[in-house]
């Protein structure tokens, strides 16, 4: 049996990242930035990239105005050779990688399943699927020659679980093999002591969703999602940094494995459901 980690005290100390080096992908969205300011909050260097490397610079120059360490390189995750300019980067800057967060992801709805575009499913599943395992790949070998173990925490959503159709089935079936690949990477690597989770998000206000919002075309669509989400609204991006910082940190030592939904209730709410009345 192996020796646990040795942790200290239990309490908020645990969910302190310092020292550690965070590299983050899809890092100029909505959630990349919320959870890259939230790791180096935490004291954690970060490394931002992102298909814009204007966004990625701009989320790093955000981290080192609140006084902290961060750097960024502009890259594609389906792309090997963009995932391997970035290691390489990560490497000259930082010398380690202690927590990976594969955030990056697409989805450009297409309409009905028997049309649907095989080029733009081999895209989606490029990016959100192909993607990850890349940069899982890259950080998990680092981790296993340094020995000192580290944390994967990868996006899904709920459309991994459920359908959404509307045009989502490349994303749908993307993020359902994200948690497949998070339950299979978390196995095979426990014994080098790299955690592997996934987080599942419902619909937050992202760019795209803030459009939909503001567009009164859009007002049907907004009331059905969220009349399934028991809580009653949509996320906040910021919402989804302590589900990540959890997983990321050593107050999660013995979680591998999972798929943590932050979904408002989304996932238990059964479609043909109502709410009693108040």
């Amino acid at each position: 049996m192996r020796e646990p980690p040795v942790l200290g005290h239990a309490g908020p100390d645990r969910f302190r990242l310092h020292g550690r080096v965070a590299l983050v992908t899809g890092a100029g969205g909505a959630f990349g930035r919320e959870i890259s300011l939230g790791l180096a909050r935490a004291g954690a260097a970060v490394f931002a990239t992102d298909l814009d490397g204007s966004r990625a610079a701009a989320t790093a120059a955000a981290v080192e105005a609140e006084g902290g360490q961060a750097a960024s390189l502009a890259g594609d995750v389906g792309l090997e050779a963009d995932v391997e300019a970035v290691f390489a980067a990560l490497d000259a800057r930082f010398g380690r990688i202690d927590v990976l967060v594969n955030n990056a992801g697409v989805n450009p709805s297409q309409g009905m399943p028997e049309r649907f575009p095989i080029s733009i499913w081999e895209s989606v599943l490029r990016t959100n699927l192909t993607g990850m395992l890349l940069f899982a790949q890259g950080a998990a070998r680092r981790m296993i020659e340094a020995g000192a173990g580290g944390s994967i925490v990868n996006m899904s959503s709920t459309a991994g679980s459920s359908v959404l159709g509307r045009g989502n089935l490349a994303y749908g079936v993307s993020k359902s093999g994200v948690i497949q690949m998070t339950r299979e990477l978390a196995v095979e690597w426990a014994r080098y002591d790299i955690r592997v989770n996934a987080i599942q998000p419902c619909q937050f206000l992202n760019e795209g969703w803030r459009t939909n919002l503001a567009d009164p075309a859009k007002d049907e669509l907004v009331e059905r999602v969220v009349s399934g989400i028991p809580l009653g609204r949509m996320g906040q991006p910021d919402e989804v940094v302590g589900p990540v910082l959890f997983l990321a940190s050593p107050a999660a030592s013995m979680v591998t494995g999972i798929t943590l939904p932050v979904d408002g209730g989304n996932l238990v709410f059964n479609p043909g459901g109502t709410l009693s009345p108040a």
